[in-house]
C-alpha cells in the first residue's frame, strides 16, 4: 500500500483484527453484487468506501423517482432514467476512484452468470424476486462461491451467508418453489428506507469478513430485525438433505 491508502484505510488498519494484511485481503477481492437498489446501494457504498479492490456491480433496471426514498446511491435530478449500474459507477468512483468499478446492465443468463461468479471471492444478493435469488444461489452452490444474502420489506429485514463449500445450507433450504414474489416486493407492500440500510450495511460486513478471514460469519444462521419493536433473532438453519440444490453437490 502507498502512504495515501494507509491514510484513507487508517481507521480500519487500525483495528487488530484487520491490520495491513487484512487491508491488503480487500484491496486484492473482487465482489460481486446483484442489484443496485435499496440493498445494493448501502453494500456498494461502504464496499467501495472500504477499499475493496473490484466491485462488479449488476442491474438491467433504470432509475425511478419512486426509488430515491431508500436506493440512495442514486441522485434526483440527473440519474432518473438511467440504468442503475451506470449511475451506481458515477457515485462508487467518486467515493473512490481508486478502486476498480465494473457496471453489467444488461440481465444475466445463467451461463453469464456462472461465468461472472467464477471471477469473484464473495457474491452479495440486493435483488428482490426469487427467480433471481434461486438463479443466484444455484450457481453459487455450483461454484462453491460464498453468498452472502438479505431482504427487507416493510419494516422488516434479514441477513444469512452461505458458504458453499460443501458443508451448511444453501438458500433454497431456506425457500422452496412455491415462495410468493408478491409478497415480498417492495413495490407491493412498502419498506421503511432505514431498514434497507441496515441490512444492506450488515451484507457488507458480512462480506468485508469472508475475505478478510475474520471474526465470525453468519453461516447458515438467519438474523431477523423486527425495526417496528427493534428485536433481533438468530436461528441456525439447517441444510435439507433433499434440497434440490445443494443436496446434489459433491463436497
Amino acid at each position: 500500500m502507498n502512504d495515501e491508502q494507509l491514510l484513507r484505510y487508517s481507521r480500519q488498519i487500525m483495528l487488530p483484527s484487520v491490520g495491513i494484511e487484512g487491508q491488503e485481503k480487500l484491496l486484492n477481492a473482487k465482489v460481486l453484487i446483484i442489484g443496485m437498489g435499496g440493498l445494493g446501494s448501502p453494500i456498494a457504498m461502504y464496499l467501495a468506501s472500504a477499499g475493496v479492490g473490484h466491485l462488479i456491480i449488476c442491474d438491467f433496471d433504470e432509475v425511478d423517482l419512486s426509488n430515491l426514498q431508500r436506493q440512495i446511491i442514486h441522485t434526483s435530478s440527473d440519474r432518473i432514467g438511467i440504468n442503475k449500474a451506470e449511475s451506481a459507477k458515477q457515485t462508487l468512483e467518486k467515493l473512490n476512484p481508486e478502486i476498480m468499478i465494473t457496471a453489467i446492465t444488461t440481465q444475466l443468463n445463467q451461463q453469464a452468470l456462472f461465468d461472472q461468479v467464477q471471477q469473484v471471492d464473495v457474491v452479495i444478493d440486493g435483488t428482490d424476486n426469487f427467480t433471481a435469488r434461486f438463479l443466484l444461489n444455484k450457481v453459487c452452490v455450483q461454484t462453491k462461491t460464498p453468498l452472502v444474502s438479505g431482504a427487507a420489506i416493510r419494516m422488516e429485514g434479514q441477513v444469512i451467508v452461505f458458504a458453499n463449500q460443501g458443508t451448511g445450507a444453501c438458500y433454497r433450504c431456506l425457500y422452496k418453489d412455491d415462495a410468493n414474489d408478491t409478497a415480498t416486493t417492495c413495490s407491493e407492500n412498502g419498506v421503511l428506507s432505514p431498514v434497507v440500510g441496515i441490512i444492506g450495511s450488515i451484507q457488507a460486513t458480512e462480506a468485508m469478513k469472508i475475505i478478510m478471514s475474520i471474526g465470525k460469519v453468519l453461516e447458515s444462521r438467519l438474523l431477523l430485525l423486527d425495526a417496528y419493536s427493534m428485536d433481533w433473532r438468530t436461528l441456525t438453519l439447517p441444510n435439507d438433505p433433499h434440497c434440490p440444490v445443494c443436496s446434489s453437490i459433491e463436497n
